[in-house]
């Protein structure tokens, strides 16, 4: 088949594969290539009409700036990492989460790559890469142990970091967390308004912070209104079927409990299905409490008490912005209550 298309077809198509540049910006509002480069810097000896105009100009072209010479000129990546584990929740918190760091990165200079982990691997491996390779000028890190190695490295090679959950390590550094323990003391104190008498906790890893601060709630709560506890022998993070099936066998027990406890959506949707397959009712011969970050409730059966997760996301990057721009690590420190969304 012969080529019909001719050489003007041939040289829009060639230009439509080229890289839009300042040339193309200044050549299109009249001005000279080193006031745009100003204007998209947001230099203040540049007018905001002109910062405006430019801005435009820019993102109607799908001007972007080159990266490999924004590293050459500056020694910054442009580029925030956020570690991730396979067991964070895919259905409520992974997904939310980024879609927090993802909003708040917006009009700013920087873009979001997501470095996983998994259950085998060591969590010091991503770390480690981000800092050795200068992929990055910032890292997000997750499920913070008390004396968490990574927390210690990072600080003590002064790179930029922010941490989901505190730690015990006695210096400060950057955190965003949730107050799982005024949660845990909540959802107990919800259950022996519904005159639970026998309650469980399906709770995090014991490794993890969050885990002791959500068991220091939880006994708050059963001291405070004299319950029962009921031990449980899985996290969170145990397979759905062990869930299921430990389930099941603390509800076919001498001692059942009548409410249940539990840090996460996913977790509790497998209690559920353990409760139910032994011939019982949520709502009935059992309560169950868990955290949930979105507006749909996978159960109604369920209590569900808010979890902003976006909202973590969002203060999670803010955080990291304002570290690499040379903030204080120990002003940035936040802790959101139950139900609270972060602004």
């Amino acid at each position: 088949m012969s080529d019909t298309a001719g050489p003007a077809a041939k040289t829009v198509r060639r230009d439509a594969r080229a890289r839009p540049t300042l040339k193309d910006i200044a050549f299109m509002t009249g001005l000279g290539v080193a006031t745009v480069s100003r204007a998209l810097k947001d230099a203040p000896d540049i007018g905001e009409d002109t910062k405006e105009r430019v801005r435009l100009v820019a993102k109607q072209i799908g001007y972007h700036p080159n990266r490999a010479g924004v590293r050459l000129r500056t020694g910054k990546t442009n580029v925030i990492s956020i570690v991730l584990h396979h067991h964070d929740d895919i259905a409520d918190f992974m997904p939310h989460l980024m879609f927090g760091v993802s909003e708040a990165l917006v009009g700013s200079p920087y873009h979001l790559i997501m470095t996983p982990y998994f259950v085998d691997g060591d969590p010091m491996d991503p770390v480690l890469y981000v800092v050795e390779s200068g992929s990055a000028d910032g890292i997000i890190i997750s499920r913070i142990e008390p004396k968490d190695a990574r927390v210690r490295y990072l600080h003590d090679r002064g790179f930029p970091f922010v941490t989901h959950g505190r730690t015990e390590l006695g210096f400060d550094h950057a955190f965003h967390d949730f107050d799982n323990e005024a949660y845990a003391r909540e959802a107990v104190q919800w259950l022996a308004g519904r005159g639970r008498r026998r309650v469980a906790l399906l709770g995090p890893p014991s490794n993890l912070t969050f885990a002791r601060h959500t068991s220091d709630g939880f006994l708050q709560g059963i001291t405070q209104h004299d319950l029962d506890e009921v031990p449980v022998h899985a996290t969170i993070d145990s397979p759905p079927a062990a869930i299921v099936a430990e389930t099941k066998r603390l509800m076919r027990g001498r001692n059942r409990p009548d409410g249940l406890v539990c840090s996460g959506p996913a977790a509790a949707l497998a209690a559920m299905i353990g409760i139910e397959e032994s011939g019982m009712t949520v709502g009935a011969e059992i309560d169950v409490v868990t955290k949930q970050s979105s507006e749909i409730k996978f159960r109604p059966a369920m209590h569900t008490i808010k979890e902003d997760h976006r909202g973590a996301g969002r203060a999670l990057a803010k955080a990291v912005m304002a570290l690499i721009d040379g903030e204080d690590p120990g002003s940035v420190q936040t802790i959101d209550a139950p139900g609270v969304v972060t602004a």
